[in-house]
C-alpha cells in the first residue's frame, strides 16, 4: 500500500492543490506612474481572494494583465498554467470574466443572450441548450429566461452576468466590482450565489472590490491594495492578528460557582478595575453578557479578575476585527513607512515565434477589436488611463 503525503494547510487553504492563478513580481506602468507595483499573489481551485483597494489603486490593472489584455511592464503571470500574453485566447477559454459594467442586448431575452454568447465560444449547441438553462436556473432567472433583459432590474443584470461567465463552463472566474450599485437585497443574494458556485463548482473566484464589509463576507483570502502595492494578503484573521491591533473586544459572561448567573451589574463591576480594561458596557446582543474593551490579549487578565471574585466565565470570546479596521490600520501604517526606491525597469520583450514586445522590426503589442454593440469591454478605467482592451465575450 502506497501512503499518500497527508495536505498541509495554511490559513484554511490545501496548499498541495496546485494554483490556477499566478502573479509575481507583476509591474505595470503608464510613464512615471506606477499603476501596478511588483504584485505577487495566488489563487486556488474553490478559493475566493478578494482584491481590496479603492479606485484607482491598480485592481483593474491587475485583471487586466491576468486577462493578456494589458501587457505588463515587469513581472509574469499564469493562469491555469498559461502565460496570458503568450497565449491570450487559451486563457480567456478558461476564464470566466464579469467586467464591473454588465452589457448585454437589451432587445433579447435573457436565453437568447446566453444562446448568442455560446456561439461566439464555440461551445456545441447540444451543449449549450442544457447548459443555459442549468445556469438560469442557479442564479434564479429561469423563470423570466423568455424575457427582454431591457426589463430586467441591475441585480438581474448581474446575475446574468455570472451565468454569461460561467457559460464556458471555466476553472476561473474573474469578478470585477460585481456588486456595483445593487440595493442590499441584491448583494446578498449576489454574494450567496458566488459562494455557492465557488464550493460546489471548485472554481477559483477572484474579486476586486473597494466594498469592505462584502469583501469580508465571502472571500477566504484578501490582498489589500494601497498606491498600486499589495501591502498585506491573507485571512482576515491572520490579518487581525499580524497588524499592529492597539486593542481587542472580548464578549463576556459570567456565574457564581453555584450556577446562578453572575448579572451584568456584578461582571461590569468586577472587571471594569481590570488591569489593561479600558471600558465595560453591556452587550447589545446578549442581555447577560458584557463587553470589555481593553489591551490586545486581555481576554486572559479577565478570566483571572473572574476567578478572583469568586465567579466562573461561562462565555470568554475575543471578537474577530471587522475588516474596515484592519484596512485603516494597514494603509496608515503603509502611509507613513519610508517611499521604496524604484525597482530597475525590465522589459518584458520576449524572442523567438509568436513573441509580443518591442523587438526592432516587429509590430508592438496588439491592439484590440472594439468590443461589440452592448458588451462593454474593460477600457477606460479610472486605474488604467490609456490603455484599450478587448478580449472575447464572457
Amino acid at each position: 500500500m502506497v501512503l499518500q503525503p497527508s495536505p498541509r494547510v495554511e490559513g484554511g487553504r490545501d496548499v498541495a492543490i496546485e494554483p490556477v492563478i499566478e502573479a509575481r513580481n507583476l509591474t505595470k506602468r503608464y510613464g512615471a506612474r506606477v499603476a501596478v507595483d511588483d504584485l505577487s499573489f495566488e489563487v486556488r481551485p474553490g478559493e475566493v481572494f478578494g482584491l481590496l483597494g479603492p479606485n484607482g489603486a491598480g485592481k483593474t490593472t491587475t485583471v487586466l494583465m491576468l486577462l493578456g489584455l494589458t501587457e505588463p511592464t515587469s513581472g509574469e503571470a499564469r493562469v491555469v498554467g498559461v502565460d496570458p500574453m503568450r497565449d491570450p485566447l487559451e486563457v480567456k477559454r478558461h476564464v470566466g470574466y464579469m467586467p464591473d459594467t454588465v452589457g448585454f442586448y437589451d432587445g433579447l431575452s435573457a436565453r437568447e443572450n446566453l444562446a448568442y454568447t455560446a456561439r461566439l465560444n464555440r461551445v456545441p449547441r447540444s451543449i449549450a441548450t442544457a447548459r443555459i438553462t442549468d445556469l438560469l436556473t442557479q442564479v434564479g432567472l429561469v423563470d423570466v429566461a423568455e424575457q427582454k433583459v431591457d426589463t430586467f432590474s441591475r441585480g438581474m443584470r448581474q446575475r446574468l452576468g455570472v451565468a454569461d461567465a460561467l457559460l464556458k463552463d471555466p476553472s476561473v472566474l474573474i469578478l470585477d466590482e460585481p456588486t456595483a450599485s445593487l440595493d442590499p437585497e441584491g448583494v446578498v443574494d449576489l454574494l450567496a450565489l458566488i459562494e455557492r458556485i465557488a464550493q460546489e463548482r471548485r472554481i477559483a473566484v477572484l474579486l476586486s472590490s473597494h466594498l469592505l464589509d462584502q469583501v469580508q463576507a465571502i472571500c477566504h483570502r484578501v490582498g489589500i491594495f494601497y498606491k498600486g502595492r499589495l501591502i498585506a494578503e491573507g485571512s482576515v484573521r491572520d490579518l487581525a492578528t499580524e497588524a499592529s491591533r492597539t486593542e481587542d473586544v472580548v464578549e463576556v459572561g459570567a456565574q457564581a460557582h453555584d450556577g446562578r448567573p453572575a448579572g451584568v451589574e456584578v461582571i461590569t463591576a468586577t472587571l471594569r478595575g481590570a488591569p489593561g480594561v479600558a471600558s465595560v458596557a453591556p452587550d447589545p446582543d446578549a442581555p447577560d453578557r458584557v463587553l470589555v474593551t481593553g489591551a490586545p490579549g486581555i481576554a486572559g487578565e479577565l478570566s483571572s479578575a473572574l476567578a478572583a471574585a469568586g465567579l466562573r466565565p461561562i462565555h470568554l470570546r475575543t471578537r474577530e476585527e471587522r475588516l474596515d479596521a484592519i484596512y485603516a490600520r494597514l494603509v496608515h501604517a503603509a502611509a507613513e513607512a519610508p517611499v521604496r526606491p524604484p525597482r530597475p525597469k525590465r522589459s518584458t520583450t520576449r524572442s523567438g515565434p509568436g513573441a509580443r514586445g518591442t523587438t526592432p522590426g516587429r509590430p508592438g503589442p496588439r491592439r484590440a477589436r472594439p468590443g461589440r454593440a452592448g458588451r462593454p469591454r474593460p477600457d477606460n478605467h479610472d486605474d488604467d488611463p490609456g490603455d484599450t482592451a478587448a478580449g472575447e465575450p464572457g
